[in-house]
């Protein structure tokens, strides 16, 4: 009886430690788990402004390319502008005064 005794005791003893690493272990886990946790979070984070100031790139770039439009519409009214002097200017010049 006795031997069964410290047998069980033995036992239990065993089974206490292994209980203690398994807290330990599951406490380390959780741990680990918070840090991947705020991980994940200042990624999102990240991720979210990443796609803010893309979206404010690819405004900028249409109004950029409304303002180029513009610019080179109003280069070709010049152009043509700067064309009909030219030819006004030559049928000036070529008539007798």
């Amino acid at each position: 009886n006795s031997a069964e005794t410290k047998s069980l005791r033995e036992e239990v003893k065993s089974n206490s430690a292994e209980m203690k690493s398994l807290r330990e272990e599951v406490k380390s886990i959780r741990v680990q788990q918070q840090e991947d946790h705020l991980i994940l979070k200042a990624l999102e984070h990240s991720a979210q402004v990443n796609k803010a100031e893309h979206d404010k790139m690819a405004n900028d770039i249409a109004h950029i390319q409304g303002n180029v439009k513009n610019i080179a519409e109003n280069i070709d009214a010049v152009k043509e502008i700067i064309g009909r002097h030219e030819v006004d200017l030559k049928v000036l010049k070529n008539r007798s005064v």
